[in-house]
């Protein structure tokens, strides 16, 4: 699988972004005010992910994780520097635009799964395509429930949320990421309020989509990430630190 390695040292050297990569970010910064302070939240962070590339994200909290994550995914404007995701400069978008982008080619998944309890599994997947555009998608349902078959969890389809273990839960957020073909998924410690035994199955769901061509970004604590990902890159203070 290719994997795009560019990513900056402890000292703050980086190597070009490649543009040709699903994500490509070049001296991206942010900064939030904090009462009388602005924090600089990054700092020029370089970095590319390649198709079908597994990066796991890790670090302290308030080191830029999630705010990076949520830069990729159109949910925060950088301040300075270049998004592009999959060809399209994030930052020339419109917020409807970037809705779009989300709603066809970028899925994305957080700690608590956040399914609409009142729809079953099926109905939660299927939501965001009966969203699309008509001609861009004829068979939502079909394609939800496609999504539940590559998570394993097909049998579930009519279940509703309240029905499901947490780890089944998480797997439908997944199926609901990934459904209709989208080419990359950013999760937010996904594995966060789960157990030993249903973190390892979803790192390993991870694994199998990014093996399928997703290029995958995973923001996590948990050091299992590690015998998982292509590449772990770890982030101290807004900036990128090392990476492996």
């Amino acid at each position: 699988m290719a994997i795009s390695a560019s990513l900056a040292d402890s000292s703050g050297t980086s190597t070009p972004a490649d543009p040709s990569s699903p994500i490509a970010l070049s001296a991206v910064s942010k900064s939030f005010v904090n009462g009388p302070e602005r924090v600089r939240a990054l700092d020029e962070v370089t970095l590319s992910v390649g198709p079908g590339e597994f990066l796991a994200l890790m670090g302290p909290s308030g080191c830029g994780k999630s705010t990076l994550l949520s830069i990729i995914g159109g949910l925060v404007d950088a301040d300075e520097g270049s998004v592009q995701v999959l060809g399209r400069d994030m930052g020339a978008l419109s917020r409807a635009e970037r809705t779009r982008v989300r709603l066809m080619d970028v899925g994305m998944v957080f700690q608590h799964d956040n399914l609409l309890e009142d729809l079953t599994c099926l109905e939660n997947v299927s939501l965001p395509l009966h969203l699309r555009p008509q001609e861009a998608h004829a068979s939502p349902d079909g394609d939800a429930l496609a999504a539940l078959e590559r998570v394993g969890i097909a049998d579930l389809a009519d279940r509703f949320p309240r029905q499901m273990s947490g780890g089944q839960r998480q797997r439908a957020g997944i199926a609901r990421a990934v459904a209709g073909g989208r080419r990359v998924l950013l999760a937010d410690e996904p594995t966060g309020a789960l157990d030993s035994r249903n973190t390892v199955e979803v790192f390993a769901l991870l694994r199998d989509l990014a093996g399928s061509g997703v290029a995958v970004v995973v923001v996590s604590h948990d050091n299992e990430i590690r015998s998982w990902a292509d590449r772990v890159v770890d982030m101290l203070d807004g900036r990128v630190s090392a990476g492996q």
